[in-house]
């Protein structure tokens, strides 16, 4: 693969005078840092949905109209004073900027060896330039991209970066071919990756943003800040409100007109008419909603850096999940034995069983510490595997060397793909203990033991051996061979040649980063909520596919797409196959980004789980970014909208019912408030088109909005779950807030609470028109407590769950005793011009909420079979 090598000699390296004239050119080997906003330009922001730009417009005609009117701006004041404190909100929630860049940053090596005028020198990696020679070793975290030009044994964990979750074993000769994918880039090392074993040497081909990382980086910052499904639904009722708004200052400044009424006395009527029609607590309400939402998922281990973003857990269609720590337990596990001529599960015990063991102990490089904390290894994933596996079988790593200490080996590399270690037995005879893959082990072997002593290898036993390899393999699993043989004393020379033949074959092991338990049950509930599965990885195409199965992802007919297949489509092919799609494998970053704006473009509301670099600039373009708490990158986290605090793919369902149940909770309190106000409009308007006196004033009005109106619907957004919230199907993103059973019930309910309060009116007019306002304001505010059981209810009568709700019941009693205060009380009476009612008029005030809520459950049966 050609990479544009620099023709630097790997002895000298470069001059300090080239690098130095390099650096100039091409600058520091580090990321570009965004500019983060400031928390003023934060504030700001919160004031570009268009509801709120109508409330400010609605706020300063009311003020205007009010101090032309000698009203004073006291509507005006509270409606902005909603506004501001709204905003704070938002601005305090979002005040954790992104710092991807940042994180991206931190993750580069600070130092480096580098071969410079001859001489190998430490410097700061910032420092490095194209061109340079860097030796790298075990434990060094790789400074830049290098193309390297000498590995011995070297393995690269690039699991941050693929997805893979196995280190790669790098080979300086390796022939890549110029498209391979970053995973099977065998002579590559890239930046912010680690060594895990041997070293190497290679020369510096991309530094900074030019980096795979670095590109990464790029790909973050300009992918665009997506909005919300119920973003949009709130603008989209924001133009409707304003509609409704304009049309009804229109009709009734006109019909003002025709009845020969004063021009500046029908405006204001029609200005305050259409502020009513505004529920100026809606952005409250939403924003409250949304923060207890985010304190709900916090208990749950959801911790949402995105205030919105707790919705849009609710609408998500897909979930395009990474592998490796998300639904794997991002840990290699041996789980399976091939011994005495079968397959075995781990845990099966034998003589040969434990001898096999023990030997892939002893052929082992990986350690194993007791401490405090417990026993913990540490070393190459498939190594550390086999030190656990001997665990379960109470093989301790520590206890068999303090009895067979080791005193040769030779080794692992690629191409004898084998280990080998001698042991020094008590009677003074040395074990030979022998590890790897399965063809080149069998070439070693003479004998093999099935439990019952050594016998010479047969070549029958050999369909059988290769057969359960094979079988292994077809399940994802890693196989690695064993073998072992006692010598009397050692050669005179320690080479493969001498040591690695008439082995004594005692099987395999079959080793899987296996999938979590809990995530196949995440799984099943996912596709019962509606939610599409889908598993995005670094991994190979028959891992990821095996994995996929396991966990419930992959259904029959579903295909398995390599980053390869996805290089080759164009964004239009791409769209009309993901549908079928449930694995992605061998991907790159810039594949990923192409993945889910694919599901994106077919209407989905698409979720990204993931804990590695490379899922960084997808998590950001998805409509809801998930990161691992515990096992995700600092990338991953800055650039998520949500963090799973106990790394628990399980607890995204969770999460997302949770988004569904405020997504309801929500939708009930925007029912209330609309069909509420809507019932004021109902009123007004036929008090105006009959040339009635106003019904309600301005003043009533605003108590009736801010007090009546917006703390019960807050009482809402605590309701508990349906039970079957879980058993739906998403609301389609490009669903609407007035669907057609929603503005069906809302216009009747609109229609039953505007001709009982105007059949008060009537009532109370019989005694002036105090009394009238006063019956008014009295039944719109009982018929407000009433029509919220039955809103809460949904298509159940209006005692379902009645007593559930312990804070709505509060907030009635609150805000029944401010209506009483108002009613009872002198000095109340007077600031809102209200008169005191006699019995019978207590009667009616009484009844005619009773009244509204009967009317509105008979609604049900005739709306019940209305679909949006």
């Amino acid at each position: 693969m050609d990479r544009n090598i620099p023709n630097t000699d790997p002895v000298q390296g470069l001059s300090s005078e080239e690098a130095r004239q390099r650096l100039l050119h091409d600058g520091y080997n580090e990321f570009e840092k965004t500019r983060h906003t400031t928390l003023f330009q934060k504030f700001i922001s919160q004031f570009k949905s268009f509801m709120i730009i109508v409330l400010i417009v609605a706020a300063v005609i009311s003020g205007v109209t009010g101090y032309i009117n000698g009203e004073g701006v006291t509507d005006a004041l509270i409606i902005l004073v909603i506004l501001v404190a709204n905003a704070i909100i938002g601005m305090l929630q979002e005040s954790k900027a992104e710092k991807s860049l940042d994180a991206l940053e931190k993750m580069s090596a600070p130092h480096c060896k580098v071969i410079r005028d001859g001489m190998m020198s430490v410097i700061e990696s910032r420092e490095l330039v194209v061109g340079d020679i860097v030796s790298v070793e075990t434990g060094d975290s790789v400074p830049a991209d290098l193309r390297l030009l000498e590995s011995v044994n070297l393995k690269v964990q690039e699991a941050a970066l693929t997805g893979e979750s196995v280190p790669v074993e790098k080979d300086a000769a390796a022939d890549v071919p110029a498209d391979a994918p970053i995973g099977d880039r065998l002579n590559m090392a890239y930046s912010s990756c680690s060594v895990t074993y041997g070293h190497g040497k290679g020369v510096v081909v991309a530094t900074g943003t030019r980096t795979e990382v670095g590109k990464i980086a790029s790909m973050i910052q300009s992918v665009p800040d997506m909005r919300t499904p119920m973003q949009v639904r709130l603008d989209k009722l924001g133009q409707t409100l304003a509609v409704v708004c304009l049309v009804t200052c229109v009709l009734i400044l006109g019909i003002g007109l025709l009845y020969g009424r004063n021009l500046m006395d029908m405006f204001m009527t029609a200005v305050s008419l259409a502020v009513a029609a505004i529920p100026e607590g809606l952005p409250a309400v939403s924003t409250v909603v949304l923060a207890l939402g985010v304190q709900r998922l916090a208990r749950q281990n959801a911790i949402v850096r995105n205030l919105p973003s707790v919705e849009t857990l609710g609408s998500t269609t897909v979930i395009c999940s990474d592998k490796t720590g998300t639904l794997t337990q991002n840990r290699m596990t041996v789980t399976k034995l091939f011994v005495e001529g079968s397959l075995q599960d781990v845990g099966y015990d034998s003589p040969v069983a434990r001898e096999m063991l023990r030997t892939s102990i002893l052929a082992n490089d990986a350690v194993l510490k007791n401490g405090d904390d417990g026993t913990k290894t540490i070393g190459d994933p498939t190594e550390t595997a086999l030190l656990d596996a001997g665990l379960k079988y109470s093989l301790d790593k520590n206890e068999i060397l303090a009895g067979l200490p080791r005193v040769e080996e030779i080794p692992f590399d690629s191409e004898r793909k084998l280990m080998t270690t001698v042991h020094a037995l008590p009677d003074g005879t040395f074990l030979v203990a022998v590890k790897g893959g399965l063809d080149e082990l069998l070439g070693c072997c003479s004998h093999i033991d099935e439990g019952h002593g050594a016998r010479p290898l047969e070549a029958e036993d050999l369909p059988g051996i290769h057969e359960a390899n094979l079988k292994m393999a077809s399940q994802a699993l890693r196989v690695l061979a064993v073998a072992s043989k006692t010598l009397k004393e050692l050669p005179s020379e320690i080479t493969p040649a001498t040591l690695e033949n008439d082995l004594t074959f005692l099987g395999m092991v079959g080793m899987i980063d296996p999938p979590r338990e809990e995530a196949k049950v995440a799984v099943a509930k996912c596709r019962a909520a509606g939610i599409k599965p889908v598993m995005i990885t670094g991994d190979h195409k028959i891992t990821a596919g095996a994995i996929a199965s396991s966990l419930g992802i992959m259904s029959d007919g579903d295909k398995v797409l390599t980053g390869a297949d996805v290089e080759s489509m164009s964004d239009d092919q791409l769209q009309a196959m993901a549908a079928d799609v449930s694995v992605f494998a061998r991907v790159a970053p810039e594949h990923k980004v192409r993945i889910v704006k694919a599901f994106q473009q077919r209407g989905n509301v698409v979720a990204m789980t993931g804990d590695g670099v490379n899922d960084a600039p997808a998590l950001k373009l998805a409509d809801i970014g998930v990161a691992m708490g515990i096992t995700g990158t600092d990338v991953a986290k800055e650039a998520a909208d949500v963090v799973l605090a106990d790394d628990n793919f399980a607890t995204i369902v969770s999460a997302v019912g949770e988004g569904r149940r405020i997504f309801d909770n929500l939708m009930k309190s925007i029912q209330k408030m609309i069909s509420t106000n809507l019932g004021e409009i109902v009123l007004l308007f036929i008090a105006v088109l009959c040339n009635f006196d106003m019904p309600l004033l301005p003043i009533q009005l605003l108590f009736i909005n801010l007090v009546c109106d917006s703390i019960p619907s807050l009482a809402l957004s605590v309701d508990h779950a349906d039970k079957n919230i879980m058993n739906r199907k998403p609301v389609p993103p490009g669903q609407g807030i007035f669907t057609r059973l929603f503005t069906a019930r809302v216009a009747i309910q609109a229609l039953i609470i505007g001709l009982a309060t105007l059949a008060a009116y009537f009532i109370g007019l019989q005694n002036g028109i105090d009394d009238a306002r006063t019956m008014t304001f009295a039944v719109m505010i009982f018929s407000q407590f009433t029509i919220i059981f039955s809103i809460r209810s949904g298509s159940n009568w209006f005692g379902y769950k009645m007593f559930t709700n312990k804070w709505l019941w509060m907030t009635i009693f609150v805000v029944f005793a401010l209506t009483l205060a108002a009613l009872l009380v002198p000095g109340f009476q007077e600031l809102l011009r209200l008169s005191s009612l006699d019995g019978q008029q207590w009667l009616y005030v009484a009844g005619l909420p009773l009244a509204v809520l009967a009317l509105s459950e008979l609604t049900k049966f005739f709306t019940r079979n209305i679909k949006n």
